[in-house]
């Protein structure tokens, strides 16, 4: 009685585990499998190579919400930095990059981040138990 009871209790565990480790791995590859569509936002970030007054700042903030697409966006004139995010189905990074330095005449360069870096930036490390589930799974499903 005890063993059927314990063999009940551990199937019904193990099919649990079994069931809530398929959900995450399915949720896995929706997430990061690349799909654009006019829900998705992206982010970018442009590197100014000149020093960015906070009226600069305030200038180039107006000018980029003014953008087809663009969504939010954060200067930060000690730094020289500016980070936005846009609806890649609506516009362009590079081509927001090309018409701000042309329109405002700013001495800016669109970062784009290597290869490495995507990586490292990724929490699902190259080498985490989570990165070995998701390829397993890619490599099922392709």
């Amino acid at each position: 009685m005890k063993n059927t009871k314990l063999k009940k209790i551990v199937l019904t565990v193990l099919s649990v585990f079994v069931l809530l480790v398929a959900v995450l791995a399915v949720h896995i590859y929706m997430v990061t499998k690349p799909a654009t569509d006019a829900h998705t936002k992206v982010m970018a970030r442009l590197d100014f190579k000149q020093t960015i007054l906070p009226a600069d700042a305030s200038t180039i903030t107006n000018w980029l919400y003014q953008q087809k697409g663009v969504e939010h966006v954060l200067c930060n004139p000690k730094t020289n930095i500016v980070v936005f995010t846009y609806y890649p189905v609506q516009n362009n990074a590079d081509v927001i990059a090309a018409n701000l330095k042309a329109n405002l005449h700013y001495n800016l360069v669109r970062y784009k981040p290597t290869a490495a870096e995507m990586q490292g930036g990724c929490p699902v490390a190259a080498g985490s138990a989570t990165a070995r589930i998701y390829s397993s799974i890619s490599n099922i499903l392709h």
